[in-house]
């Protein structure tokens, strides 16, 4: 049994017994506790923390853990119906509500309940998460003279100048700015690129969240459709000449949700077109880290070859990590540069250094390769797995590319020829009462979809095993469906 378990279990196991204790009446001894579950001193700690974090349980140094004196009533709810009004009527001259739907991301960011197949998680299983290394960087962190100081607002220099080598010789330190995660930079991107009311090119299909990032700052989000080889030029330019955008936002490598990558050819292309339209690029590369260990040389990002400042990149060690390492990097050049510092100051100051020296100490310690190699290995054997289960179990759903990198595949549901939703609506629902957490595909189009489409992750799976239990249970609920014409 590992560690985690163990803290969980004895919680529990305390949690159902506090009703033996009177309020103010003390717990066994850690030393008791130990002895009796027979686990570590560690387990003991880290379960006492977990009930007081509740509220249950008061530890005091030297003497012990006393049960808590139970919460007060809670007061009755107040009117909060006025609100209603109030956010919906601002009297500006926005065309486009401002109203935040995160429906799209709260599918990925949820976990499912006990005993649901997790093929809807957008980040790395726990078991592919380098935890030992993180555990091994934090402490060492927290060793690094002034690591609780305040840090420069654009970021720690040496954080800063690791991420400008990653993304290649054209860019410096000094075009760095280090943000709170790839979400928080896509945010930022956003609202110093375009006024509120103004339209924004994405992907067709495209990432959920920064769809509500942009409808979040007041954005028009207008569709530009990808397909095999990324987003279409020609129709990248139609839309720059129709709607008078000045915003693209594309993921070129690995793009979530087809897995694509832009074609040679057409990187260049979409460069020139947004610069013909005196447009900015903002440029999502958030998969370069998982690549899988057969996809073979990785192009370049679009910004490290773009002298005129077109690419505002976006970049994160968050998925190749962990979801509470929320570290990552803005790249830009010229004045732009100054009011993404602006935005980032005025939202959130800077990232917390503590999190800017552990992400220094892991990306520089041996360990960082050893868990890039590992996770680009396991990543490959997973997608090959799944996709030839779901071709073999469930040959009804089309699967149109298998991607190289990335942690998902990305499905077409039948029975949707029209787009009205209703067979992928089914398909997910059924899925979920059959044991499988799968995301539905509407949520990653701004417009209306060409067809159902359904998302399923095989870095969220906890192994080989899920992933065949996983497309076991997912042939059980389509046989379910199918006399109803999905």
């Amino acid at each position: 049994m590992n560690e985690r378990s163990s803290v969980g279990e004895l919680a529990t196991y305390l949690r159902g017994e506090l009703n033996r204790y009177s309020p103010g009446g003390k717990l066994p001894s850690s030393r008791v506790l130990v002895e009796r579950f027979r686990v570590s001193p560690v387990t003991v700690t880290r379960a006492l923390a977990q009930l007081a974090a509740e509220g249950l349980v008061v530890t005091r140094p030297g003497a012990g853990a006393f049960r808590a004196q139970p919460r007060t009533t809670a007061p009755a709810p107040g009117d909060t119906s006025w609100q209603e009004v109030s956010l919906s009527g601002d009297g500006g001259p926005e065309v486009v509500p401002r109203t935040v739907d995160a429906s799209g991301v709260l599918v990925t960011l949820a976990p499912p309940p006990p005993g649901v197949i997790e093929f809807n998680g957008g980040y790395l299983h726990p078991s592919l998460q380098p935890e030992r290394a993180l555990a091994a960087a934090l402490a060492r962190a927290g060793r690094r003279p002034g690591a609780w100081d305040r840090p420069p607002v654009d970021g720690l220099p040496e954080l800063r100048a690791w991420f400008a080598r990653e993304i290649g010789p054209g860019v410096g330190a000094a075009d760095i700015l280090i943000t709170a995660g790839g979400q928080s930079a896509l945010a930022t991107a956003l609202r110093a690129l375009a006024p509120p009311g103004a339209p924004v090119l994405v992907e067709s299909p495209t990432y959920p969240g920064m769809l509500a990032a942009a409808r979040a700052a007041g954005l028009r989000p207008v569709p530009v459709p990808v397909d095999a080889d990324g987003v279409r030029p020609e129709l990248l330019d139609a839309a720059f000449r129709a709607t008078g955008a000045r915003v693209f936002v594309c993921q070129p490598l690995f793009q979530n949700p087809t897995g694509a990558v832009l074609a040679p050819v057409r990187r260049a292309e979409t460069l020139r077109i947004a610069r013909t339209a005196g447009a900015f690029v903002v440029e999502d590369d958030f998969a370069r880290r998982l690549a899988h260990e057969d996809a073979g040389p990785l192009p370049p990002p679009l910004a490290a070859d773009d002298p005129d400042g077109v690419v505002v990149h976006v970049c994160s060690l968050t998925k190749i990590t962990s979801p509470s390492l929320r570290v990552g990097a803005l790249a830009a050049r010229g004045p732009v540069l100054e009011r993404l510092r602006a935005i980032q100051v005025v939202d959130s100051f800077f990232v917390p250094r503590p999190l800017q020296e552990t992400a220094l100490e892991l990306v520089g310690s041996p360990s960082w390769g050893t868990h890039l190699r590992s996770v680009a290995a396991e990543l490959a054997r997973r997608r090959t797995l799944l996709a030839a289960e779901l071709r073999r179990s469930l040959p009804e759903l089309d699967l149109p590319h298998v991607p190289s990198g990335g942690g998902s595949l990305w499905l077409r549901v039948p029975g949707d020829g029209g787009g009205s939703g209703a067979a992928e609506a089914a398909f997910v629902s059924g899925a979920l009462r059959a044991g499988v957490a799968v995301a539905p595909g509407r949520p990653y189009f701004c417009a209306e979809p060409p067809s159902g489409q359904a998302r399923i992750s095989f870095a969220a799976a906890s192994g080989a095993a899920e992933i065949t239990e996983g497309v076991r249970r997912l042939r059980l609920a389509y046989d379910t469906l199918a006399p109803s014409g999905v």
